[in-house]
């Protein structure tokens, strides 16, 4: 297949053109109600319990089956999207996820909810980085920081307007509403895919399937984010089950890592693209960096409804700051990105970032609202001046026609990044509950039912020390980010 060059000579003059406009449109409605159905039901998990008579262990599958296979159809989207073409695939994903959505709404049972969220999760999981492949060909380089800011809406969306979402549905109407809910935006996005998104040029019907790789990494990733969604549940590090996950999806994964280096450009993903420098340090960082944001964004509603005994609609807006801060600066974010280069302005998105962290570290029982919800909007206008941004700096240098590589392999590190954020931070607090309240095992259901007059402080300083090591993390972050090239080459 004849390479297509990177940079057009008039790129550098056009800003978001109709071509470039109507398949952020397609994308951004395509991908929304994907990126919110990774939130929207964790707070239906008491209802469905309660509908099926089913154990809360039953139940945590609807959520975690959702994200495993999310996890494993990740890494098939390059090659799908090399074989079948990108309008193709997203036609078939989108179908997919309809399906799965209509007929999780319609489930009788736990196994069958489960399963329908399964089908769900591999249509899911496929959108988001075909949708960033298809922007990031129409764009090009010199409007690759505009393009990543379009894709990076939905994902800005998510930790804000799932919880938010779901508990104005199971409060007005029947859960089944929380997938029947994405049926007519889905059946907007199939029609919109259909009459705007260009037929596939682009496609090579010969690309074989990495039979061997995806063997060893789709289930490997599966397996790595079981480990920390266990970890991040309350399960400890000794718990048989994390430790069995979490050590088979690692040796999954560094096999993948090492028959890769051997297959170099047909294997699964190509793991040659990270001798790039603007690719390996925008991604590093984008993978560092996942961990304490999506670590924080689970924190702070915990710290509301353990420390306050808030309910969790208030715990939800009290994080809904960030979502509308990163709005606010990532349009500007991406249009300088295009401009001046990725660097400084990631920089200082991280920077503003860990400021919020550490106003953090400083709460306490008198801390209002209005001022937790303020430093949540200064995390949220770093927060967008630094995940599309960085996701532009992944593509500098990177050729066409490797740009479904990347993507593919970005969305894997993502993945996993967010999910060790999670589960590092929750370990961490449950350590500090251990360390502040005495006799507590690291339960925060315990360490909230028992409580005594001292209680409260000792649970904000357990919070307050797990904020400190989600600054730290934030400062490792700028090791990496400080290597993306300043400018284009």
């Amino acid at each position: 297949m004849t390479a297509v060059p990177t940079r057009a000579p008039a790129a550098g003059r056009r800003g978001i053109d109709p071509e470039l406009r109507r398949l952020a449109i397609v994308v951004l409605l395509g991908s929304i109600m994907t990126i919110l159905d990774t939130t929207i039901v964790n707070v239906a998990v008491t209802t469905l319990g309660k509908d099926f008579d089913a154990s809360l262990s039953s139940i945590q599958w609807v959520m975690t089956g959702y994200t495993l296979a999310l996890s494993m159809a990740i890494p098939l989207t390059g090659w799908s999207v090399r074989r079948f073409g990108a309008r193709t695939m997203w036609l078939t994903s989108l179908v997919l996820f309809i399906s799965g959505s209509l007929l999780c709404g319609l489930a009788w049972s736990v196994p069958a909810l489960i399963a329908f969220r399964i089908l769900q999760g591999v249509g899911g999981g496929m959108l988001m980085p075909i949708g960033q492949t298809v922007l990031a060909r129409a764009a090009g380089p010199d409007r690759m920081g505009r393009a990543m800011t379009i894709v990076s809406v939905p994902a800005m969306l998510a930790p804000v307007l799932g919880p938010l979402l779901g508990g104005v549905i199971l409060d007005s109407v029947s859960w089944r509403w929380l997938f029947f809910i994405n049926l007519p935006f889905c059946a907007l996005a199939l029609a919109a895919a259909l009459r705007m998104m260009p037929r596939d040029a682009e496609r090579d019907p010969g690309a074989p399937l990495d039979l061997l790789g995806m063997l060893l990494l789709c289930p490997g990733l599966a397996a790595l984010v079981y480990g920390l969604a266990r970890t991040g549940a309350g399960a400890g590090l000794s718990d048989p089950r994390f430790l069995t996950a979490f050590g088979a999806g690692a040796v999954l994964v560094a096999a993948f890592a090492a028959h890769a280096l051997r297959k170099g450009a047909g294997a699964l993903i190509d793991v040659r693209l990270l001798r790039d420098r603007s690719f390996a340090a925008a991604t590093g960082g984008l993978f560092v960096y996942c961990v304490p944001v999506f670590g924080l964004t689970v924190l702070l509603p915990l710290f509301s409804q353990v420390v306050r005994g808030e309910s969790p609609m208030a715990a939800g807006w009290l994080i809904s700051p960030l979502g509308l801060g990163a709005m606010l600066t990532m349009t500007v974010a991406g249009r300088v990105t295009d401009r001046y280069g990725a660097r400084w302005i990631a920089v200082g998105g991280v920077a503003l970032v860990l400021a919020g962290t550490l106003a953090l570290t400083r709460i306490d029982p008198s801390t209002g609202h209005l001022v937790l919800m303020a430093v949540m909007l200064v995390i949220g206008l770093g927060h967008g001046a630094v995940s599309p941004v960085l996701m532009a700096a992944a593509y500098q240098g990177i050729p066409r026609e490797s740009v479904p590589a990347a993507t593919t392999g970005a969305g894997v590190l993502v993945r996993v990044g967010s999910s060790f954020g999670t589960a590092i931070l929750t370990i961490v607090l449950q350590i500090m509950i251990r360390g502040h309240v005495p006799g507590a095992t690291g339960n925060l259901k315990e360490a909230a039912a028992h409580r005594t007059a001292q209680t409260p402080m000792q649970l904000i300083s357990a919070f307050t020390g797990t904020f400190w090591w989600a600054a730290a993390l934030l400062a490792v972050t700028l090791v990496p980010v400080l290597l993306v090239p300043r400018r284009r080459g």
